[in-house]
């Protein structure tokens, strides 16, 4: 993959903290945006202004503080190839080249304000200009992971109706056996290198002006869609406004993240889904942060904790998958430069890994849960109090409960939905709708809320516990019991690597919990039945006898989304097929 070529990027990074070696005793750093949770809860309050663009209100702000001296010398983008490649880009250079591509965007592509344009690009430099010039010019972005298949790709265009394609060289031929069943799709670009049909995107650039008006857009004015995962059934489009990420994330860059514009952020995550948007643009950025990024085309935990003895990264960001596969390479014999917050989400983080993380690094997870449709719901945030296993506590930009199948309110430690208060006022930090499908989008109103389709409890100290997707919640003998409980259980027997539960249909009990696990290579050779046993005795233990699995099947690998989440409602209908 080629990328642009600048100029270097003289700079002189101000990481917050000196270099220490993991391991060893650790002083403990006071929060740089807030004293306290309370103070969180207490003053935290933004405004919904009438127009609200993040390309020229907050990107364009910073090019201004760089120029006067206000803002840290630190680049606002540091890419790295792993192979000697290296971009760095002040707020300044982001914004010369991302008017560029704002120019190629509406004149090459002949597109308009509103516009639909889909990003399907690797972790390369060009995916954050075409972000940038999409918001400049008003166009509705669409990212896409390059994992799709070509029938991934359709399904996506036709049901997106998006005018453009941009995408690499390898994932063009899959586009071409299918763009001419995309009616609404005019206009096709790949990144580097020529192809018949196709607009040359190096070239175009090369040519392209630099002076660029950014588009005056109304807060309210659609932004990006994102699909979502589709861990429990067809990918919906997620709509989100111009200020629902580009405002919203100041909650989870500033208080949960805890970024300053003197941080290295270095965030995991595949740019085509919203997590990037999360975490590779919005949060950082709002605070002024570099954004630190890989190429690395698939996570190597050996090249990860590399990176952070080579790298300055001050904050780290990842799946918890992601710091599952960290634990496991001795993490302890590596030197970092200067990292001192990490923080986790995308799916439930065991306690076992958090406290092996920690053992070995010194470091503690922050862990924070959120959706495509929102930005940080509950988190855990420094200077708080951790209880493992928990997402933590509401940050205070919404009302969040659990409530009843008739939208009232629980009272502690009882189970129900996740729901965000919409009344009387809606928040503007949540999605604008499911788009063309409405039906979808008024089902995620109960009452007086919004519905994220997740279920929990709230302890009387206000930390929500998580128990899984509505549709994952196991119903055997009257209990309910959620999976990620039995499966966190499961993970502390050293015999399994990975594991999902599901409901499974019993003549008795109506339905009993099933464990599907990927055993460790060191217990393949095992007596399955003797293993089954020691395993469910071991569940037995470590929670409520009623809980364990009474059905285990071994299998080489789970079933999972593009995006690495488990996609339970494959497994759960495989067994209630058998019934």
């Amino acid at each position: 993959m080629t990328f642009l070529k600048i100029k270097p990027f003289t700079t002189h990074i101000i990481p917050r903290v000196c270099s220490r070696l993991i391991g060893t005793s650790q002083k403990f750093y006071a929060p740089q945006n807030f004293s306290d949770y309370e103070e969180i809860t207490r003053t935290y309050k933004l405004d919904q202004p009438e127009f609200f663009n993040f390309a020229s209100d907050i990107l364009d702000k910073w090019t201004a503080a760089e120029k006067d001296g206000s803002r840290a010398p630190n680049p606002a983008l540091w890419w790295i190839d792993g192979e000697g490649k290296e971009v760095k880009w002040s707020f300044d250079e982001l914004g010369f080249h991302s008017r560029k591509v704002a120019n190629i965007l509406t004149a090459a592509c002949d597109l308009k304000p509103g516009d639909r344009v889909m990003v399907i690009l690797p972790r390369v430099p060009e995916w954050w200009l075409f972000n940038v010039a999409c918001m400049r010019t008003g166009l509705v972005i669409i990212p896409g992971p390059t994992q799709l298949t070509a029938k991934d790709i359709l399904y996506r265009l036709q049901t997106s109706g998006a005018r453009c394609i941009i995408t690499s060289q390898d994932l063009a031929p899959a586009v071409d056996t299918v763009s001419t069943q995309a009616p609404l799709l005019k206009t096709k670009m790949t990144v580097c290198g020529a192809r018949e049909s196709w607009l040359n995107f190096q070239a175009l650039y090369t040519a392209a002006n630099d002076k660029h008006t950014c588009v005056r857009t109304r807060s309210t004015d659609p932004m990006s869609i994102y699909f979502t995962s589709g861990t429990t059934g067809f990918q919906k489009m997620a709509e989100h406004s111009q200020c629902s990420y580009g405002l919203g994330m100041t909650i989870t860059g500033k208080y949960w993240q805890d970024l300053t514009p003197s941080d290295v952020f270095w965030n995991i995550s595949d740019t085509g889904w919203a997590k990037s948007a999360w975490s590779s643009i919005f949060s950082p950025w709002i605070q002024g942060s570099c954004v630190f990024a890989h190429y690395m085309p698939r996570v190597n935990p050996t090249v990860v904790l590399e990176t952070f003895t080579n790298y300055p990264i001050t904050v780290f960001c990842s799946l918890s998958s992601v710091y599952r596969m960290l634990v496991l390479c001795n993490p302890e014999n590596y030197k970092f430069k200067s990292l001192q917050h990490c923080v986790g989400g995308g799916d439930p983080l065991s306690p076992l890994v958090m406290e092996q993380w920690k053992a070995k690094t010194g470091l503690d997870i922050y862990e924070g849960y959120g959706q495509t449709e929102t930005v940080l719901v509950c988190g855990n945030f420094k200077g708080m109090k951790i209880k493992p296993g928990s997402m933590g506590k509401s940050p205070g930009a919404y009302d969040v409960q659990i409530i009843d199948a008739d939208g009232n309110v629980l009272p502690p430690d009882q189970e129900g939905d996740i729901a965000i208060r919409i009344a009387p006022h809606r928040p503007f930090y949540l999605f604008t709708q499911y788009t063309g499908d409405p039906e979808k989008t008024a089902s995620t109103r109960r009452g007086d809320f919004y519905l994220t389709g997740d279920r929990a409890k709230k302890d009387k100290e206000g930390y929500f516990w998580f128990v899984g997707r509505s549709d994952d919640v196991i119903s055997s003998s009257g209990y309910r019991i959620g999976p990620f409980e039995i499966e966190n259980a499961l993970m502390e027997h050293p015999a399994v690597v990975e594991s999902a539960v599901v409901g499974s249909p019993d003549p008795v009990r109506g339905e009993v919990v099933k464990a599907f696990i990927v055993l460790s290579p060191t217990y393949i050779a095992h007596d399955q039945e003797t293993l089954t046993k020691e395993i469910q005795e071991h569940v037995k233990k470590v929670t409520a006898p009623y809980k364990y699995p009474r059905k285990i099947e071994f299998v080489q690998q789970l079933p999972k989304t593009i995006s690495g989440k488990v996609r339970r409602n494959e497994l759960r209908n495989k067994e209630w097929g058998k019934a």
